[in-house]
């Protein structure tokens, strides 16, 4: 595994993660040995960077809970990242977040469900948000307390990390990013660098299509991507990436071969990215690891791209 430093944290860490999302139940069933051994597996593989959200997992916490039980023992050896904005909301009730009392009190849920007295990392979950002071107060305070040691924000628009970074405090933004869906690099990317913020990539494997295993017969039945399947825009977008798979095919063997470039692609970006890519199972947690052994040139990068066109 190869370790890179975490922007201007302080922080070293693998430049493969995990991300545990997927170990809460939303991305279909998962049991508490699975999961906590899909966790043990991704540390003994040499994964440090560990991300979760106060709103993963079914019910609420699940991922969090999980994630502490599985790395008790071993808080020193990690770097821990979680999420706070988004409890209540997929049930259309969202825990009010305009003020810095309430993001105090769901910080310190999480260092509960985590069974930890500091989080490593805190991020604003609320991607598209206006004024981010309340965050921003609260978490500075979070900070002087020791409960946390860096915060950021995960949100895809330049417009809000500008915002969230106007003076100076933002250490990490998550951001998605993959062969599919390029954006990030144009400007994005760019500004991290030069701010030494540091990136954590969302949805390197384009929530599993860059695995290769999907076609356009396939029917999403876990409560995440189904809802690909509701709305014509979406679905749209979905045949198109899955054509590009497609045409990827063509270059990279579909499976191990095609999960490791795509991941590898990510983390080779010049800004130093770490990408955080999720596991249903100890196999796949293993299998994502491994694509932290090296980089890619230049070269090795735009073959990639050569098949797939504009994402």
């Amino acid at each position: 595994m190869l370790y890179r430093e975490f922007g201007k944290t302080g922080f070293k860490v693998s430049a493969i993660g995990l991300g545990t999302w997927n170990i809460g139940g939303q991305w279909g069933a998962i049991d508490d040995t699975t999961a906590w051994t899909t966790i043990r597996k991704a540390l003994d593989c040499g994964v440090t960077l560990f991300d979760a959200a106060e709103s993963y997992g079914f019910p609420y916490g699940t991922s969090e809970e999980r994630l502490g039980r599985a790395l008790a023992g071993d808080r020193h050896r990690v770097r821990i990242v979680t999420k706070v904005g988004n409890w209540g909301k997929r049930e259309g009730t969202p825990v009010p977040k305009n003020n810095p009392h309430m993001l105090r009190l769901c910080a310190h849920a999480c260092l509960h469900r985590l069974r930890t007295d500091w989080i490593d990392t805190l991020l604003c979950h609320e991607g598209n948000i206006e004024d981010p002071s309340a965050y921003l107060e609260a978490f500075e305070d979070l900070k002087r307390t020791g409960h946390i040691l860096s915060y950021g924000i995960s949100t895809d628009s330049l417009d809000v990390l500008r915002r969230f970074n106007a003076d100076g405090g933002c250490s990490v933004v998550q951001v998605n990013y993959s062969l599919l869906n390029r954006a990030a690099e144009a400007e994005f990317l760019p500004y991290c660098e030069e701010h030494g913020i540091a990136v954590m990539v969302r949805g390197p494997l384009a929530m599993g299509l860059l695995s290769g295993r999907y076609s356009a017969q396939t029917r999403f039945e876990d409560s995440v991507r189904a809802n690909w399947h509701k709305d014509p825009a979406k679905e749209k977008q979905l045949r198109e990436r899955l054509a590009a798979v497609d045409r990827l095919k063509t270059f990279v063997e579909p499976g191990p071969a095609m999960i490791r470039a795509a991941l590898q692609y990510t983390i080779s970006h010049s800004s130093g990215p770490v990408a955080i890519p999720g596991a249903k199972s100890p196999a796949q947690a293993e299998l994502n690891a491994s694509a932290g052994e090296r980089l890619l040139d230049d070269a090795e990068r735009g073959r990639l791209l050569d098949p797939l066109g504009k994402c």
